[in-house]
């Protein structure tokens, strides 16, 4: 499992994020796509990944991803555990949703339509397994 790590090098993940935007695809001849800034580059992909978590499709891909490793999880919990993450967001620290955003997106073209996300399915299941199991109750020490 892959459990996350609660000590953060702010500055690699910031490195993420600007190597994230600076793998996208620009067309160079259309001047309105190059005035479009990082931060709303970033929030337009954070939004879309956000509603494309909830939409059945994805659900059902995460689902069939997460299969071989857990192969008693059901469609239903796959789906419970991609929902935990949307009411969570916010209380998440940068370096979680960039770890969750690198982990998620495999790449974002951007084009005078608009953003197009290719999502990785591995990152789509191990995501699913890590919402799956509920968490961890916290223990108290022994007087």
């Amino acid at each position: 499992m892959d459990l996350p790590s609660w000590q953060h090098d702010v500055a690699a993940d910031l490195a993420l994020i600007r190597d994230l935007i600076a793998s996208m695809d620009c067309v160079a001849d259309c001047p309105a796509i190059a005035r479009i800034s990082a931060a709303e580059i970033e929030g337009a992909v954070i939004a879309q990944v956000r509603g494309l978590l909830r939409q059945p499709e994805v659900v059902l891909g995460a689902w069939r991803a997460a299969r071989p490793s857990a192969p008693d999880m059901t469609e239903d919990e796959a789906r419970l555990g991609l929902e935990r993450l949307d009411p969570l967001w916010e209380q998440l620290f940068l370096a979680e949703h960039t770890r969750i955003m690198h982990r998620l997106v495999d790449r974002v073209d951007i084009g005078i339509g608009g953003a197009h996300l290719r999502l990785k399915l591995d990152g789509l299941a191990s995501l699913v397994r890590d919402l799956e199991a509920p968490p961890a109750e916290p223990t108290m020490a022994a007087a």
